[in-house]
């Protein structure tokens, strides 16, 4: 299960609607930090299918959401459920410790 990527257009109907927790990875190409994390992401993104919805926002190409919900560095990982964000952690951070804010938060 691969990790779903929103855009500006599809962040309401994939992101702030939904049921489910969202786990939103905010990333671009250039980064590093983000490249590191990806595949962590990507595997809570098996991890978790059904349970919680993992995204990925391209901050480069999608600049309207970042900007609304002041991503100032990236990656910015950002937990949403309807429609409000409810944590978040800046910075490339062990698979684990993202894990545990997920079963916090489910």
């Amino acid at each position: 299960m691969q990790p779903l990527h929103v855009t500006d257009n599809t962040f309401k109907k994939e992101v702030l609607n939904s049921e489910l927790l969202v786990l939103v990875d905010f990333w671009a190409s250039w980064c590093g930090p983000c490249k590191m994390i990806a595949p962590a992401v990507d595997e809570l993104a098996s991890d978790y299918a059904g349970r919680c919805k993992i995204a990925k926002l391209n901050i480069e190409e999608n600049p309207g959401v970042p900007t609304q919900y002041g991503v100032m560095s990236i990656p910015t990982l950002m937990f949403f459920r309807q429609g409000r964000v409810l944590d978040q952690v800046v910075g490339a951070v062990p698979k684990e410790e993202l894990k545990r804010k997920i079963e916090e938060l489910l």
